[in-house]
């Protein structure tokens, strides 16, 4: 089955006030595996990045300026994640973006499925910190030139979290070492291994609250 693994980067947090997408990164996945199949573009907003965002991303109101506008690479996106599920972490942030781009242009809203991380994280380890940075700490998922924010580069992180959460075996990605924001992938012999992160006390402990409220709600009403 082929998948999406979606992240963007805005001017700032809210379509309410009026801010814009400024990077749209997508990889594909089949069946869990990366293919070289991928969709990257920086876009002008149309408008000033907020300190804010600035600070998260770095991208400069000069830097955007020169970039294609959302209508001119709309077609080519909308092609890319057609008829396939979206992998997103905080789904309702990226959508809730992506959506508004498209209203602007009164283009339809995505109707992909799609699967949430941070939902399956919150799941998972009830209680706990569950950005991801903090899951590619606990899965020992080499994330050190995440210095700032960048959607492609985020999407390569998010593959491996999202194989981990959903307890398959993750493969052993091959990056070019020299742009770690436009990875592309060895597809020749992939080897697959297993992290094994124990649990502390406390995850234990509210994972035993979560799994008793889960059978309460599913089973026993």
């Amino acid at each position: 089955m082929k998948e999406i693994v979606l992240d963007t980067e805005t001017t700032g947090i809210s379509v309410k006030e009026g801010h814009r997408v400024v990077e749209i990164g997508c990889i594909e996945l089949d069946n869990l595996v990366p293919t070289k199949n991928k969709f990257h573009c920086y876009l002008n907003p149309e408008r000033k990045v907020s300190e804010k965002a600035l600070e998260i991303h770095g991208y400069t109101d000069d830097f955007l300026s020169n970039k294609k506008k959302f209508k001119e690479v709309v077609e080519e996106f909308l092609t890319f994640v057609k008829d396939k599920r979206l992998v997103i972490h905080n789904a309702e942030f990226d959508l809730s973006h992506l959506n508004n781009e498209l209203e602007i242009l009164g283009k339809k809203k995505l109707n992909n499925e799609f699967i949430d991380t941070l939902t399956l994280a919150r799941e998972k380890f009830p209680g706990s910190q569950v950005s991801l940075d903090a899951l590619c700490k606990k899965y020992r998922i080499d994330n050190s030139k995440r210095v700032q924010h960048s959607a492609l580069g985020d999407c390569s992180l998010l593959a491996k979290v999202y194989i981990n959460l959903i307890d398959q075996k993750e493969p052993t990605l091959d990056f070019k070492k020299n742009d770690v924001n436009l990875p592309e992938f060895n597809l020749g012999k992939v080897s697959y291994s297993k992290k094994i992160v124990s649990p502390t006390l406390q995850e234990l402990e509210n994972h035993k609250i979560y799994l008793k409220n889960f059978l309460k709600r599913n089973f026993f009403n």
